[in-house]
This record gives C-alpha cells, structure tokens and sequence, in this order.
C-alpha cells in the first residue's frame, strides 16, 4: 500500500540525470600469477595505469577465482586480496555445494586474456562466447563497479526483475535499475519491490539458452544497449564484488534448474493454499469481513481463506486489534467457523513497529533489536501507525523476539490463530523522505473513525451461518477506529565493506525512481549489529523479514509448512516465501502485464507461488475487466482478490457475470489442483518451473520468444486468455503440435501459426498439450479439503506419437516432513495405459474412478477404471 503522492514524489525522483562522468580512460587491469587446477584458476589482477578514481577510488590489486563447480555451472569472482569489500553473506543467500570438476569435463571452458585482462566463457562444443568482457576494461572502485559483456545483434534477453517492462526485454537504451522500492501502481521502466540480478540469453543462432547470475546486492543499473562496437549488457554496480554464477543449459529449462541450484529449490506451500483468497484493504470490521465469507457462500463461490488487511490494527500498530471494531472474542469467532467450514484465515503484519508506549515496541527496545542511529538511538521512520522502529534482521537476537510476537498475538488460545502470514512494506517503505529530520510531521492521520459502510448484497444482520450475537452494538461501529484515507504527505577484512565511503549520496547514482537512494526507506547509512551497511543489504531487507517471518510460524506451528506471502524479494526468497506482486491498478494495462510478470518470477526467478491483485487493487475495477480477471487468476499459482481503500468493492458475487466466470474458473482449478501441486513439487525438487513460457517448451520455435500473454501452467496446460477490452476472441499462437480443448477436449492441431479463439466473458482459453497425461479431481468440491475425498479421473492426451505420460505426487498437503508419499508416473504408448511408481501416502477411498482418451481425429472415449492408488496398474485403451 502506498499513497498517490508518495508515487509523484518517486516518479519525479526517476527523471534526474544520471552524472555525466568520464570512465573510459579507466585504465583496467594486467593479470598475473596465473595458477591454473584441474578444476578451475586464480589470478592475480593489478591495476594496468593511472587511477581514474571516478567514483571513489580504483582498487589497485583484485583477485581473480574461477572454479568450474558443475558440468553446466561455472563460478567467477573478482574481488579485493584483502577481502574488505562487502560480500552478500551466506547467512542470507546460500551458496551450492563445494563440488567441483574437472575443466575437461564442464560443457563451459573459461579463456583468460592477461594484458589487458578480459575473460571469456565459451560452450566448450562450439567454441561460442557467451559472456565475453574484452569489449570494455573492467572498473573496480571503492563505490563503483562496472563490468560489461557483449552481446549478439537483437538479443532475447529475460530476467533482471522485478518490473512491469516486457517479458523479453528492450535492447537499445534500456536500463533496468536493482533497488527495492515501494512503488505504488508498479509503473513500468522504474525498479520496483524485489531485485533479480539473474538473466537468461535465447541464441537464436543455436538454439541454446544460458544463464548469468550476479550474486550482489548492491544498488546496480544494469544497461543493454549497443555502440560502435555492437550489443553490450553493463553492469553498474555501487559496490560489491563481481561475483558470477555462468549456467551452461543448454535448455531453458535446463538453466531454470541449474539456477536453482545456486540459489535453493523454492519452498512447498500447503496443498489448501491454492484456494481461491478473499481480501479488501479497508474494511469496516470483523462483522464486514464475516459478511463477504457469508456472501461467497451463499453465491456458490468457493471460498478457500478470508484474508485481513491492516484494518484490524489497532491505531495501525502492528501486533494489536481494534478493541471495538475487530475485538479478539469476535475475531476469535471468525477464524472458529472458517475452520469449522474447512476455510483458512491470514493477517498481515508489517515490518515497522510503533514508537510508542506498547508492547510489541517495549520487547522490542528492551531486546535491542531495533535500528539505531550512530549514536546509540533507535532510528526512527514513519509507516502507518506514524512515528516507527525498524527490527534489525541481522540482529541474532530478532528471531526470538519475532517468535515471541508472533506465539503472543496469533495464540491459538488467546490470540488470533490464523494459518498463513501476509507481509507487507518490507523494502523497507518509510513514508518520511530523506533526510527525515521531523518524522512527526509525515505521520498518519489515525484520529478519523471510518464512515459506515456501504449496503451490499447480504450484509445485514445477523450474518448467514454465524451466530445471532455475532454483530455489532448500535455504537461500536462509529466509537473509534483508524483513517481510511489516503495518507497525506507533511511540508576491512571480513567482507564488511569498505571504510570511508559516501553511504547517502554515492558518486556514482544509480536511477532509483525514489532520487536518493535512502528516500522513502531507511537511510542508507544505517549500521547493522553486525556491522554492515544499509548501503549493502538494502536489497535483501524483504528476503530477511520472509525468513524470520517463515521462523516465526514454524516455532507457533512446528512442522507445519508455513505460507508466507511477501512483497519484497531478493535472490533465494522462494525457499521462503510466495509473493504476490504488488499495488497494481484496476485496469488492462496491469491484467496484462501480470502474466509476463508471473511467469518471470516463477520460472526464472524460482519464486512459484506468485500472483496478481486480480481485478486490480487501485482504482474501481469495471464488470468485463474483474471477470476476465477473475478467469486469468484461477491460472496463476497464487489466487487472490485483492482491492483498496476508497474504490469501488470487488467480490465476485457482486455482479452476475463475474460469479459465473469465477465458479467456471475456480471449478477448472480444483480439477487440475493436484496437477498444479504436483508441479510445483517438481520445482521443489529439482527447480522445473511451475509455470513456462512458450519459448521454454518449444525452444527452437522462435515465433515463441517474445510472446508473454499466453504460456503453460506447468508442462501440458496453455493458457490463453483474452487480453483486450470489449474483444470476445484472442489470436493464440499453436507451435506445431497437438492440442485439445481442456473444456470440451476437441482437437487442434497447431501448426507454428496463430488462430483466433472465441471466448465470451465466461470462457478463458485453455488447451491440453498432446502427450500429457492429466489426473483430474471429480467436480463438485467447494475447499480444497472437500477435494482431496474426491476420485481421480485421467485425461490422456496422446501427441503426435500416439503416445502420452504424466506424474501425480500424494502427500498430507501440510506437513514439512511427510510420513508417506506418493509419486506416480502414467504411461500411454498408444493401446496401453500403465501407472508405476511409489504408493505410501494413504488416500483412503479415493481411486481413479475413469480413464478419458482424447483423439486427434475423432470423439474422446471413457473407460470405467475404478482403480485404488495403492499399487501399480496396466490397461488397454
């Protein structure tokens, strides 16, 4: 959440110039010293002349290491001999394992150029560059570091998120800036909440993908662009080491593996977490949101969890209930019938803690765990309770202090006992800018109690399916509460960092749309209690509040998977977190950039359970728009309703079309639930991407490569759906394949061309890819708890071949440690159907109860199965 005006403020900040500078007389390095291994190099580099001493001072001796880790997987650093220099710590980001091979055997060779020093890393087959740096010399400055490579002419480029800037990314003049911001309405072409320093090349001329990791968290603009010496990819960092991770693919799946790797296969979610979710930022009360669970109810749309915005904050203090508008007896009350009901509830907590006289302040500053300034201090910002307390992540002590929090307000007993967590503002956003020299005047209004809501379909009282008493008194709406309106702005060694450096106002200024680099979050020059720099760790803020979060649940609910959603993100987050991606705005623009945006976190950035506000969270959605959207987010892994303050309300059952398309949808997602969860169990393992875009699947079809408003959920579902305003069809491109109509199983032989597929405002396009095998519940569940009793029916799609497979994976749904599984495998080899495979997880009565053999040529056959999923079966189609 963030205001208009702090948004102007950051959009003006975006238009400053960047210093003009002279860097190109920077006289590189000479490397020496050369130790070559069986498995990788070291070198020494010493600097080739003059300092140019641009932006900061030139480093006159670095370190050269290359290790050759994997067959696929090359490492290469450069860094200072005495290791000052800040490294991003292993505490944060994990690193893979010691392994190494030998040079002979790595589908990568790396070739050193001693004087002047530049690298290459070529595919050892081809003799092909894939990152080659002799087009530019190599800057290394105490606040600066550049490190260019070129490029082939027109390259297909993706990663180097978060954005909202085209799924392949622009190539002349294109700046994508690494910083965490809040950034209200997620415009394109600024950085926004989470930092990505990862990307995938497509070489048209093979066909072969690879991937380049920078492991550094440092601000960094990273420009693609082209000169007199041809395409080039810059890196512009503001400190840090080079510290590259080269991934050899040659797939693209192949890279989205290998880069998970590096960073740590994402975590599983509960199996109920792939629900249909409910929110509203600025609802009245518990007996409103009680209201809109009735609602769905009694509109027949499946509700899984309702969820709660910081309305039910008590003067928007983090860790307190309004006493009159969401007392703990009546919130209590909620969350005990959406349990009874098999529904699931989730909160959401921020990272700032009031500056006031409570008690999640005074655990706070007697654990000493909050920020402090130079002096000793707490530092202090503002965020929506006003004047606030930021906890240090790098204090060890924060974790239990976080647990403590957490174990006291979300009792089960005598708190609130929701089942996931919802975190928010953890770029970290502070709404006073820099330098916030008097945070009082930029705080909240929280004196104006909420006007009462307006009349909505089945909102009166006593609410459907709750008790008669559950409703408020004559007075308590209007006692007391918080403003619902916008916020309104006021008039050395170690690898620590180096010393003397400008932490505010770094020579060289990166373009943070925010201006200044500590403007509208905490200031830069922050110390944290292990003596490192806000400077440097800025950008894993987000990612170390979702790990303490993700403690924080595990120790109220051990062994448990906790569904943790979050805004702020950094390389490695998915180990922790799902995320869904931010302030977006009521409108086209914003449906249809939520897909390249999806599919980038989840198959690139290895954060799979990911999400769009559907129908749009500024702003009043329209009927066309919220079905439409309604029908897209039950393709996204993570499907949730989300909308804001002050703007029109947004509920399915509000409009009749949009409740038909949301029971339609829901209905097609609980059919492919445990194909979904299957999947993402998958990527779990071995970092197969939940979701893939067209070029992933069918990497030598180059019309696929910039095509980002259809793609696969998982290996075998296309989703296409309409993308225009007013249009009841969309053009939908078929590679030359076999295709069937998930609906109405009808064939469609694609043929590397596009078709226009009609679809009203209760249709979404979505086709089967031929050769999958598709195990599918039985309808007519409305939780995900009801789904799991239902049977199986198989959908056997045969390719071109003839021939199909697929996988089902069987567990409890929420446990960490499972006690049983199963994953079984589905075989078709055009007459047979045979499943094989584990059979641990106990499903009671559920079975395969009908075979469905779809046909390319004709009408799809069934057979009664009947079969348990406790053995292994074979039978003829």
């Amino acid at each position: 959440m963030f205001s208009v005006i702090g948004a102007a403020v950051l959009l003006l900040g975006s238009l400053r110039p960047v210093l003009s500078q002279n860097i190109s007389g920077c006289p590189g390095y000479t490397a020496s010293n050369v130790a070559q291994t069986d498995s990788g190099l070291t070198a020494s580099l010493t600097l080739a002349g003059d300092a140019c001493n641009v932006y900061g001072y030139d480093l006159p001796d670095l370190t050269l290491l290359v290790e050759y880790q994997t067959d696929s997987r090359l490492h290469i650093q450069i860094f200072d001999q005495s290791e000052t220099v800040y490294q991003v710590p292993e505490s944060v980001v994990g690193r893979p394992g010691n392994d190494t091979v030998a040079v002979a055997s790595s589908l990568l060779s790396f070739n050193l150029t001693q004087d002047p020093f530049s690298f290459a890393v070529q595919r050892t087959d081809s003799g092909e560059s894939i990152f080659d740096t002799s087009g530019m010399a190599l800057v290394f400055e105490s606040q600066y570091v550049r490190l260019r490579t070129s490029l082939p002419s027109n390259p297909n480029i993706y990663g180097f998120g978060e954005d909202t800037d085209p799924f392949r990314r622009p190539t002349t003049d294109y700046v994508r800036t690494l910083w965490s911001r809040d950034a209200y309405l997620i415009p394109p072409g600024t950085n926004l909440y989470g930092n990505h320093p990862i990307y995938f090349e497509y070489r048209e001329s093979t066909s072969e993908t690879h991937g380049v990791f920078m492991l550094n968290s440092d601000g960094m603009d990273l420009d693609i662009n082209s000169d007199s010496a041809g395409q080039y990819l810059e890196y512009n960092m503001i400190g840090g080491i080079v510290d590259l991770y080269v991934l050899a693919g040659p797939g693209p799946v192949d890279v989205a593996r290998q880069y998970s790797d590096v960073i740590g296969q994402p975590t599983m979610m509960p199996y109920w977490g792939f629900g249909f979710h409910q929110c509203r930022y600025g609802m009245q009360d518990v007996y409103e949101v009680a209201a809109v669970v009735a609602n769905y109810s009694a509109a027949d749309i499946p509700l899984e969890t309702m969820w709660t915005d910081i309305d039910y904050m008590d003067l928007r203090k983090v860790f307190t209930l309004d006493p009159d508008r969401f007392p703990l007896e009546k919130m209590q009350e909620l969350v005990t019938y959406l349990h009874d009901h098999e529904q699931h509830y989730i909160m959401m907590v921020d990272p700032a803690v009031a500056y006031q006289n409570y008690s999640a302040f005074e655990n706070g500053e007697s654990a000493g765990i909050f920020l402090k300034n130079s002096d000793g201090s707490i530092y202090q910002g503002v965020v929506w309770p006003g004047i606030t307390a930021f906890p240090d992540w790098f204090n060890p002590a924060t974790q239990g202090y976080w647990n403590g929090e957490f174990s006291s307000f979300f009792s089960p007993t005598d708190g609130v006992d929701i089942d996931a967590l919802w975190i928010d503002m953890n770029e970290a956003s502070n709404f006073c800018p820099y330098p916030c020299s008097d945070p009082a005047a930029f705080a909240v209004s929280n004196d104006d109690p909420p006007a009462p809501p307006p009349v909505r379909p089945n909102a009166g009282y006593p609410i459907p399916g709750f008790p008669t008493d559950f409703q408020p008194s004559s007075s308590s709406r209007i006692k007391r509460g918080q403003s619902l309106k916008k916020r309104q702005m006021g008039t050395a060694g170690g690898m620590m960092g180096l010393p003397n450096r400008d932490l505010i106002n770094p020579p060289y200024p990166i373009h943070d749309a925010a201006g200044s680099i500590s403007n509208l979050t905490l200031d830069t020059n922050l110390i944290h209690s292990n003596g490192l720099a806000e400077y440097d760790t800025h950008n894993l803020f987000g990612t170390m509040m979702s790990e303490t979060s993700r403690g924080a649940m595990l120790n109220r609910r051990p062994g448990l998977r906790p569904m943790v959603i979050t805004r702020s993100t950094f390389a490695g987050a998915g180990r922790y977190v799902g995320h869904w991606l931010g302030d977006n705005n009521s409108d086209w623009f914003h449906y249809q950039i939520s897909i390249a945006e999806m599919i980038a976190f989840a198959a690139i950035y290895q954060i799979p359970m990911v999400g769009s506000d559907v129908c749009g969270y500024a702003g009043d959605t329209t009927e066309e728009l919220c079905a439409r959207w309604a029908m897209l987010g039950a393709f996204y892994p993570f499907y949730r309703n989300h909308d804001a303050t002050g703007v029109a309300h947004q509920e399915y059952y509000l409009w009749p079309t949009v409740t038909e398309a949301a029971q339609v949808a829901i209905k097609a997602r609980y059919q492919l639930l445990d194909y979904i969860y299957t999947a993402l169990y998958q990527q779990s393992v071995d970092g197969t991407p939940l979701l893939n875009p067209m070029f992933f699947l069918y990497p030598t079809d180059t019309n696929t490569l910039s095509l980002d408003l259809q793609y696969f959920y998982g290996p075998s579902i296309l989703v296409a759906p309409v993308t225009d305003e007013g249009a009841t069809s969309v053009s939908v491109y078929f590679p030359d394949d076999q295709f069937y109509d998930f609906f109405t199983y009808e064939p469609l032989r694609g043929s590397g061309s596009s078709v226009t597929i009609n679809a009203n405002l209760t249709q979404i396009p979505v086709y089967i890819k031929g050769g999958a095998i598709l195990p599918l519940r039985s309808d007519g569940a409305n939780t995900t708890a009801a789904l799991r009793e239902l049977d199986f029916n198989l959908v056997v799609a045969p390719g071109l071949d003839g021939k199909a497979s697929g996988s089902l994976y069987l567990d409890d749904g929420v446990s960490i440690t499972q006690a049983a599984t199963s994953v079984i495998g589905f075989a078709y080899d055009g007459s047979t159907l045979t499943m094989s495979g584990t059979f641990g997880y106990d499903v009671g009565n559920v079975s395969i109860a009908d075979v469905v053999l779809l046909s390319a040529t004709g009408s799809p056959t069934t057979t009664t199965a009947n079969k348990p999923l406790t053995g292994g079966f074979s039978m003829s189609l």
